[in-house]
C-alpha cells in the first residue's frame, strides 16, 4: 500500500491551495484518512480528519479556513486550504488507517512522504 500527496508550493498569506491524496495497492477497506503537519523544529500534529463514514474534525487553528474531503471511490481524500497564513508553513503528511484484508479489524497505519507548504507573509 501506498499514500502518493501532490499540491503543495508556495503560496502568498491569504491564498489557497488544494492537497490531493491517493492510496494504492492491495486495499479492501480505508478507514481514517488524515493530514499532519510538522513545521521546523515541531512536532507533527494533526491537521484534519475523515472518516469512511464522512463525519469529520479539525484542529481548532484551521477551523473555517481548511476543509478535508474524501472520494471513496478514488481512495483519495483532499485538502482545501484557503486564508492561509505563514504559520501554515510545513510539510503536509498524508495518513490512512487501511486494511488489507477482510479478517484484519484494527487496520494498519500508513503515511504518505509529505509535500510541503510554504506561505509567505
Amino acid at each position: 500500500v501506498q499514500l502518493q500527496a501532490s499540491g503543495g508550493g508556495l503560496v502568498q498569506a491569504g491564498g489557497s491551495l488544494r492537497l490531493s491524496c491517493t492510496a494504492s495497492g492491495n486495499i479492501f477497506s480505508i478507514r481514517t484518512m488524515s493530514w499532519y503537519r510538522q513545521a521546523p523544529g515541531k512536532q507533527r500534529d494533526l491537521v484534519a480528519a475523515v472518516t469512511s463514514g464522512g463525519s469529520t474534525n479539525y484542529a481548532d487553528s484551521v477551523k473555517g479556513r481548511f476543509a478535508i474531503s474524501r472520494d471513496n471511490a478514488k481512495n483519495t481524500v483532499y485538502l482545501q486550504m484557503n486564508s492561509l497564513k505563514p504559520e501554515d508553513t510545513a510539510v503536509y503528511y498524508c495518513y490512512a488507517l487501511i486494511t488489507t484484508d477482510s479478517a484484519q479489524y484494527f487496520g494498519k497505519n500508513y503515511w504518505g512522504i509529505g509535500t510541503l507548504v510554504t506561505v509567505s507573509s
